[in-house]
């Protein structure tokens, strides 16, 4: 469970500094920092609902893709459809701000919303159980 908190603080950092990059027009920084938010997101909330997938990261100490997108979706069948909305939109991001370069700060912010609601919700979630 400690291990959960540490990765919503993570999250949350990371969101913060998406946001920051967004006012300096970074959209690389936005990008990267955003999965990295959604990322920790999902292993928070995967380690604090002790999901199956956080069961399997664990044994394999560490997170594959796979296994993130799966617990993804897990979350969102208990949580709500923001799960899903959120990591994808991160990993949107990720691929197509981060790696390929191809977006603008205009093109993000949408995304980045949907990123910021994410974390802010696993934040409630993790506070109300």
């Amino acid at each position: 469970m400690e291990e959960a908190k540490l990765h919503l603080e993570v999250a949350e950092k990371s969101m913060k500094y998406a946001l920051e990059a967004l006012e300096r027009g970074d959209v690389y920084d936005v990008s990267m920092n955003a999965y990295k938010a959604a990322e920790e997101a999902v292993k928070a909330l995967a380690e604090y609902l002790d999901l199956p997938e956080y069961k399997e990261a664990a044994k394999e100490e560490r997170w594959p893709i796979y296994l993130l997108v799966k617990a993804a979706n897990s979350l969102a069948v208990r949580l709500g459809m923001w799960v899903v909305d959120g990591f994808s939109s991160a990993y949107l991001l990720y691929v197509w701000g981060f790696h390929e370069g191809k977006l603008t700060v205009a093109d993000v912010t949408s995304y980045l919303e949907r990123v910021k609601e994410m974390v802010e919700e696993a934040k409630k979630s993790m506070k109300s159980s």
